[in-house]
């Protein structure tokens, strides 16, 4: 395989892992306010390809951040306790939009470099037919 496609299986794996992130971020987002909801976080691995020698984004299993749920007092709500708490998300808006914006960041990066493997393969395709 060539260097050029090597190198599109590359950033196609970063844009796919990328998109994972943040479907799940907005999952995240969607539930901040879900009682005992335990925000999703998603690996990233490298996994080389023998065949090819290149290295490959892949994601791993969504696991849940342990952190404590937070104790929220109403003692109107249905889920509340006898002493009028119950557990709310472990959801932190501010981690979710920074989370947010670099999954955006280097999505974007990863297409950059897509668009230009597949500019750079285009040109030597015209410079060969000459």
């Amino acid at each position: 395989m060539s260097e050029f496609a090597n190198s599109l299986n590359v950033t196609a794996s970063g844009l796919k892992a990328q998109a994972k992130r943040l479907r799940h971020v907005s999952e995240n987002i969607s539930n901040a306010d879900t009682p005992g909801y335990r925000r999703k976080t998603v690996p990233f691995l490298a996994v080389r390809e023998l065949q090819n020698d290149a290295e490959k984004v892949e994601t791993g299993r969504v696991t849940l951040d342990r952190t404590e749920l937070t104790n929220i007092y109403d003692p109107t709500h249905p889920m509340a306790d006898d002493t009028g708490h119950y557990e709310g998300s472990n959801v932190d808006l501010m981690i979710e939009i920074a989370d947010a914006r670099e999954a955006q960041r280097s999505y974007d990066a990863n297409l950059k470099m897509f668009e230009q493997t597949r500019s750079m393969s285009a040109s030597l395709m015209d410079l060969l037919r000459r």
